[in-house]
């Protein structure tokens, strides 16, 4: 989703800014905020360079120009084990990572990118600028002989964009261009805050992660292929359950998943409604293929009656 084109959960988002490590508006793009009094909103937007349709902006509604020491604000995706093979990291065969995206914002500033190599540890650096009009910024993180990534469904490599931060993620030295034992205290160094007033924006999108030296122009894909892959990791189920269990009797309706998911999912209702249900409801035999819902009656000769969205997460 790195056009910013998918957005299942919503579009917009405010209020943001409270300790919170979550998921909101385009799929598979997380949030990672704690300890600010800065907050913000989160839309998908429409500005956007050309040949996109789609960013994903973020606008300071409150100011935070007091940091204290473990403050952050990082826009995150994480990415499988098993999608990053081709990489060799870890081995004498090891490639580059070449990143690109588009940027910009309401003026001058200067933010950090981060690759954290979850198996092993490491961390990689590089420093860019962002300016009121739309640029592409091109990034090389070098190879890494050392630590494999796991061929795996589990998360192995974090892509991070740092915008705020206190000094327990600046005081280091930034060490651009090669690859390290984690240290917090670099991945933040030098880089501008987002929360330093209300008229500051964020916006990006084109973000694209390649084996290789240099760059190359994004790789659009439709829009169904898009949505397939987010579905992976979050999608939304529609069910209804109608009849008259009665006694200890249950009525209940399977479901398939659009896409089979990463893993077995959590499931939350949304969108919801019950109306003569005195009885309980649960989603059961959950898998990352399908599962059920089913309401277990207290009393005979009612209507039981349960509708809604179910919204499943198999998010890293």
């Amino acid at each position: 989703n790195g056009a910013m084109n998918v957005a299942q959960r919503s579009t917009s988002e405010t209020a943001l800014g409270a300790d919170t490590q979550t998921y909101r508006t385009v799929d598979r793009w997380k949030i990672l905020v704690g300890n600010t009094a800065g907050r913000f909103t989160m839309t998908q937007d429409s500005s956007a360079p050309s040949g996109f349709a789609n960013s994903t902006k973020f606008a300071c509604t409150t100011a935070d120009t007091s940091i204290a020491s473990g403050e952050y604000f990082i826009f995150r995706q994480i990415i499988e084990g098993q999608n990053l093979q081709g990489f060799a990291k870890g081995t004498s065969d090891a490639k580059p990572f070449a990143v690109s995206f588009y940027v910009k914002g309401n003026a001058s500033a200067t933010y950090n990118c981060v690759l954290g190599d979850q198996d092993n540890t490491r961390q990689s650096v590089r420093q860019f600028t962002v300016g009121t009009d739309w640029s592409r910024v091109e990034l090389t993180f070098p190879a890494d002989t050392t630590g494999a990534f796991d061929d795996d469904s589990a998360g192995s490599l974090e892509f991070e964009i740092y915008l705020h931060a206190g000094s327990d993620s600046t005081s280091g030295s930034l060490n651009e261009n090669v690859w390290e034992a984690r240290d917090f205290t670099k991945q933040a160094s030098g880089i501008s805050s987002f929360f330093d007033s209300t008229d500051r924006t964020f916006f990006i999108t084109g973000v694209q992660l390649e084996v290789g030296q240099n760059p190359t122009t994004f790789e659009h894909e439709p829009f169904e292929r898009t949505l397939e892959k987010c579905q992976r990791y979050f999608q939304k189920v529609a069910f209804n359950i109608q009849g008259y269990p009665g006694g200890s009797n249950y009525a209940h309706n399977g479901f398939q998943n659009t896409t089979k998911m990463r893993a077995t999912p959590t499931s939350g209702v949304s969108n919801g409604s019950m109306t003569n249900n005195a009885g309980s409801t649960g989603v059961y035999n959950l898998t990352d293929s399908g599962g059920r819902v089913e309401i277990t009656a207290s009393g005979s000769g009612r209507l039981y009656n349960l509708g809604g969205v179910l919204d499943l997460s198999s998010e890293l």
